[in-house]
């Protein structure tokens, strides 16, 4: 069964960073394009960053750009969200999806398994 588990949220002050971790299991994740989502209260859940499922091709929101870094360990079936230089606006709850198709793309309906989501809360 194909599965997606987040980690490495939590509450950090603006200007901070955090790493989110989404661990797939179940399936072998260089077969498989992941994106990053994320959605605010009262909000839609918006695309922030994906990458293809050979790491050869990433892309990001325009909102999070030069601030976000996305990258994949396959060997630990693993894909990373570095976030630096956090602010109140990019608080949220963050979602992995995948997708077996080998194309990046920042649009919900592309991705067919998602994880639970990790709160991230930047404040001071």
């Amino acid at each position: 069964q194909l599965q997606l588990v987040e980690s490495g949220g939590g509450l950090v002050q603006p200007g901070g960073s955090l790493r989110l971790s989404c661990r797939a299991s179940g399936f072998i994740l260089d077969s498989y394009s992941i994106g990053w989502f994320r959605q605010a209260p009262g909000k839609e859940r918006e695309g922030v960053s994906c990458i293809s499922n050979s790491g050869g091709s990433t892309n990001y929101a325009d909102s999070v750009k030069g601030r976000f870094t996305i990258s994949r360990d396959n060997a630990k079936n693993t894909v990373y969200l570095q976030m630096n230089s956090l602010k109140p606006a990019d608080t949220a709850v963050y979602y992995c999806a995948a997708t077996s198709r080998r194309l990046c793309v920042l649009q919900r309906n592309y991705y067919t398994a998602w994880g639970q989501g990790t709160q991230v809360t930047v404040s001071s």
